[in-house]
């Protein structure tokens, strides 16, 4: 529910105003490279890598689930430390992953068949969505944390990573083998052509894949572990320079890693690699050690406000910004020639087509669209009303 002044006296730990920032520069990334005027006018570094490899839009989800995990150890660390009752807190961390779940499947069958050019049915509802792995990823990740020390999380996290490694490469797939790493034969294709036959992504390079789909969920969730590794070294009795200087050469060994691994596991976004979820995991250390020096360390806060803006309600930004997009799309009529056309056709067209070449108008668009998103979260912002699940 959206409640005024969540950053009360008596919150369990001070904010991080720079991971605020950092969220919330996800956000608008997110907001930016989904959001095109059109997707046959996009820049490249705004389109994921077609299989593996990667671009800066790669980037975009591992660093909010790593930020998730980061926010975890701020949130949790000392009310375990002051001895709260750890079931309490895991009945609140159940609550919290279901309506984020239950958030991502209305979002995916928004608007229910409510305007003539949706059709909605159950038989096809995508289950697996953006939503709803941070919801499992937040489940699992913060019941690990309530039960183990950093060590443990540690180990975890390798432990995932590891598993998922040989999972793919040793498990062999029905008609196709062990070790493939391509869409259609790979095993995350086969689990979820089979556990969720149907109500995968309709989007996918081949039928019955989904990028947010099971399998791949687990070195997902170990992303969101280095994430809390991360927050611990942020919550230790260290000065702000040294702990700046930690995150920069963890990222940077974390980004060498996942380059070398990069040449026996690709670095592939769909599959979410073991390879892949190490040089995300660096390249979130090193974007939130530059955040964290200008921010927290120098007190260089004016310039990050719109990110905070942003940050402080992610859940609902992204929700809104997944209606309006959905709307855009659908509220659609015939013109006078007889041809069809839809709300974002029109606006596209008449406003951003006529004074841009294409690739410009399309970024454009995406941009205005991130703008309103700010304009609504300042509204927000500015009556101190914060989502609060």
């Amino acid at each position: 529910m959206l409640e005024r002044n969540e950053m009360k006296s008596n919150d369990p730990a001070p904010r991080l105003v720079s991971l605020d920032a950092f969220r919330g520069a996800t956000i608008a990334a997110m907001l930016l490279v989904n959001n095109p005027g059109s997707w046959n006018d996009v820049y490249s570094p705004l389109l994921h890598a077609h299989w593996h490899g990667w671009t800066p839009t790669d980037l975009v989800f591992p660093c909010f689930l790593w930020i998730v995990g980061v926010a975890m150890t701020f949130s949790f660390a000392r009310r375990v430390e002051e001895g709260a009752d750890r079931g309490r807190l895991m009945a609140h961390i159940w609550r919290r992953a279901a309506i984020i779940f239950v958030l991502g499947l209305l979002l995916n069958a928004f608007p229910f068949g409510l305007l003539p050019a949706h059709h909605f049915y159950f038989a096809t509802l995508r289950i697996p969505g953006v939503l709803q792995r941070i919801a499992v990823c937040y489940l699992a990740a913060a019941a690990i944390f309530l039960r183990t020390g950093w060590r443990g999380q540690a180990a975890w996290a390798a432990g995932l990573l590891a598993a998922y490694w040989a999972i793919l490469k040793l498990i062999p797939v029905p008609g196709h083998g062990a070790g493939g790493l391509e869409a259609l034969g790979s095993l995350p294709w086969w689990v979820d052509s089979h556990l969720l036959a149907g109500h995968t992504w309709s989007g996918a390079p081949v039928p019955g894949f989904d990028p947010e789909g099971i399998l791949s969920t687990l070195p997902a969730i170990a992303t969101t572990l280095l994430g809390a590794l991360a927050g611990h070294w942020l919550r230790a009795p260290a000065t702000g320079q040294r702990k700046t200087l930690g995150l920069f050469l963890a990222g940077g060994i974390f980004l060498a890693v996942g380059a070398v691994l990069n040449r026996w596991m690709p670095i592939n976004k769909n599959l979410w690699t073991s390879s892949y979820t190490i040089f995300m995991a660096g390249w979130a250390m090193v974007m939130l050690a530059v955040f964290y020096w200008l921010i927290d360390v120098r007190g260089w806060r004016r310039w990050a406000t719109p990110l905070v803006v942003f940050g402080i309600n992610a859940i609902v930004i992204f929700v809104l910004a997944g209606v309006v997009a959905r709307l855009l799309g659908l509220i659609s009529w015939t013109t006078g020639g007889g041809a069809t056309t839809n709300l974002k056709q029109f606006v596209y067209q008449r406003l951003f087509i006529p004074w841009a070449n294409p690739c410009n108008a399309s970024l454009a668009f995406a941009a205005t669209f991130v703008v309103v998103h700010l304009a609504i979260a300042w509204g927000l912002w500015r009556k101190h009303w914060f989502l609060k699940i």
